[in-house]
Order: structure tokens, then sequence, then C-alpha cells
């Protein structure tokens, strides 16, 4: 079965005011639209077009509620769709964060409940038992982002800069940086974790404590001088900065990789990865979760000790996904995950996909024909760019034809046989 499905975009402050709106072919509404959710996730549960066509059901969780069998297959591991897909349109850096694993998602879930701490409550981090593994694919141009921790010769090189300009410039905070500089050294056999595990936990130790040297990296990034190789890391703080004057979060930032993918690069988040998106337009798909350990950069509940026991303090040396072809005119990026994969298909020509399990197709460019063994051509979907259809395992291949792209999200993903 191919069930349309849609959904209005999260207004979140730190979203476009036009990208999504492009995308889907509307005007846009004057407001931030931050993230568009196709799934099932009960904080915003894709609508279904036409109810008739689901017994009735107007969202796409109760419709799956009403015969998971059907809707996931009957070997499915679980009554809840396993996945997310988003897209995601950042015009301002959203919070750095990390989500956890499924043994700690389980565990902080199972406390968060023992101890009475309402869902609905800012303070709450666990309000599934999910663990919350993540893809972006840039969609519409340069998509920027922070992910996983640089090499420590690299965060030295960085300092070393900052600290000299701070020198130069007689800069309150200076001496802090000299000394940032020096910490920077691990042992001789103690590697990164230590040092970097250390650092994250003096910055968010909070009541101000590391106020002068906020201060002085933001005002040595504002003033250093171009052309030495580190323009974007220079530029990620002082953009930070101009957005968040005082913030820890941009010490826990200056740590970090700054990555920058081209329409069609991919980065895998997996659990512990500390990272925040800075501006940009991608797909993002994700095990169904709304887990957020957050470490600067918001309003929201900042949790450091919760951060501590959830971070990978391992550097990050590469982040990006190489994509395999799955099929003619398909690329797939799977990070060896049940939960998800995400297939990249671009007409014209003809694709056909295996759909081991349910899936959500949704189309991005042009205008794109989808089709199932159980559907046929003459009951297939025609897709324009923003337009999403749900697909059930027992079509068990899907057709893409037309002019466009489309993206793929589900379980199981791989090849099917080449037209």
């Amino acid at each position: 079965m191919l069930l349309r499905v849609t959904n209005t975009p999260r207004d979140y402050a730190w979203g476009s005011r036009t990208a999504i709106a492009r995308l889907i072919g509307r005007t846009p509404s004057g407001r931030p639209e931050a993230e568009l959710w196709l799934g099932a996730h009960p904080l915003c549960p894709s609508r279904v077009v036409d109810p008739d066509r689901a017994g009735g059901h107007a969202t796409l969780d109760a419709w799956i509620a009403a015969d998971p069998a059907r809707a996931l297959g009957a070997d499915r591991a679980s009554d809840d769709l396993p996945f997310l897909l988003k897209v995601v349109a950042a015009e301002a850096p959203l919070s750095i964060q990390v989500h956890p694993d499924a043994v700690r998602a389980r565990q902080g879930y199972d406390d968060e409940n023992r101890r009475g701490v309402p869902l609905t409550s800012p303070a709450r981090v666990y309000r599934d038992a999910r663990h919350k593994p993540e893809l972006a694919l840039a969609l519409d141009g340069p998509f920027d982002a922070l992910v996983g921790f640089r090499p420590l010769g690299a965060t030295r090189r960085l300092v070393a800069e900052l600290a000299g300009t701070a020198q130069e410039h007689g800069l309150a905070g200076a001496d802090r940086l000299a000394r940032l500089l020096d910490t920077l050294r691990p042992g001789a056999d103690a590697g990164p974790e230590p040092v970097l595990r250390r650092l994250v936990g003096e910055f968010l130790s909070g009541a101000g404590a590391a106020d002068d040297l906020v201060h002085a990296v933001t005002e040595a990034a504002r003033k250093a001088p171009c052309g030495r190789g580190l323009d974007a890391e220079l530029g990620t703080l002082a953009e930070l900065a101009a957005g968040r004057p005082s913030d820890p979060g941009i010490l826990v930032a200056l740590l970090l990789n700054r990555v920058t993918l081209q329409p069609g690069e991919a980065v895998y988040l997996p659990p512990g990865t500390v990272h925040a998106y800075l501006r940009g337009v991608a797909v993002e798909v994700m095990a169904a979760s709304d887990n957020v350990v957050r470490a600067g950069l918001t309003d929201k509940h900042v949790d450091g000790r919760e951060l501590q026991r959830l971070a990978a303090f391992q550097v990050t040396e590469e982040p990006r996904v190489t994509p395999v072809r799955a099929a003619a005119g398909a690329e797939l990026f799977d990070a060896g995950l049940p939960d998800f994969a995400l297939t990249v298909v671009t007409a014209p020509g003809t694709t056909t996909l295996d759909l081991p399990g349910p899936a959500i197709a949704l189309a991005v460019e042009g205008v794109v024909r989808v089709t199932g063994e159980v559907t046929g051509e003459r009951d297939g979907a025609a897709l324009h760019a923003g337009e999403s259809v749900f697909v059930t395992p027992d079509e068990r291949a899907l057709t893409v034809t037309g002019q466009g792209r489309l993206v793929l999200a589900g379980t199981g993903l791989g090849s099917g046989p080449e037209q």
C-alpha cells in the first residue's frame, strides 16, 4: 500500500523562513519553519492525506497502531515504526547536543519515571526508552555542522592562534587561553579522552566559571587575522558568539570538527557523538526517539553531568558516510543499523529497489512516480517535490520513474533488479 502522508513544519526559532516552503511549493508563512517530520512519532505524527484509505485514521501513528502487522510487516521487531524522517532547515545554529545508546536510554527513562519527573517537564531528558542514532544528507547548498571532537593537535593550533591574538590585543582572559593551551597536551599514554572529558566538565560547571574564557575566545576569534588556514573555525566561533555571546557552549564548540556537506553528501552521528547543526537544509533519518542531552547554545535544560555519561570523548576523524550503488540511479547510505537506512534515487530512468520493511518516500526535486508490486502502475503515486508516501512492506519492491529526486528511508533497504 502507498499511503500519502504530510505534516505541518515545526516552528522552532532557529528555522528558516523560506526553505521548507520552497521545497513544498507554497508561499512562506513568515514564521520560522525548522523541521518537517514524516513518521509516527507521537510528539508530531504525520497526517494521512486521505483518512478513508486508512480506515478513517487521521494520523500515521493511529493507523499503524490499529493494524501493525499490515503497516510494519509480520516479522516486525515491535509495533512501533522504528525510524523518523525529517527535513531540517536551519537558519541559525542549533544547540550542542548528544543522544543516548539503547542501554542508557532505557536506564535513564526508567530512572526519571521512578523519580516522578513529568514527561512534559523542561528538565526531563529521557522522553522515551529508545536510542537515537542519526544520519543527515545535505539537500540544497552547503550544510554546515559541528560533528565530534577534532584531534587535539588541530585544537591546539586553533587555541594557539586565539591565545596569541588575545595577548597581542591585551584581551581580558588571555591568561586563561594560555592555560587552556597547556591543558591540550595529552599524557604520553592517556590519549585525548581524559583531556576532552576534563575540559568539557570545566566548561559546563556553571555559575559563570568560564565567563572570562568565553569572552577571550570570542573576542580573539573576531580579531584574529585571516588567511592562516583557520578561517572556518574562527568564523564558527564568531558566528556563535554573535547569537549567544556569553554561552559556555562556545567553548565546547571550540573542540569540535567543523564539517561542510555539499548536496548529496551525508554524515552519520552514532549515539554519543557531540554535535550541532549550524546552517543549511538537510534530510535527516534517525531512530524514532526524542532523547536529547544539551551542552549549550540553548535556553533549554543543559545537563552537564548526563553529557559526561553519554558523550564519546574520542576523536572523530571523518564522520561522512560513503554511499554504495543500490541500483541504477540509486545510492544507499547505510550505517549498518536495523532501524533505518537512506536511499537517494535520481531520475530520469527507472529504478527498482527491494523493500523488505516499511519505508517513507519523499520527493525532494521535480516530479517522480512510485509504484509497488501490489499497487501496480495504475494505482501508483505521482509525487511532486515535498510530497511523501508511507510504503507498507507487502509491496516488496518500489519502482521510481519520472524527472526528479526522491529519498527513501526504511528498514532493511537494499537493491532490486536493475531496469
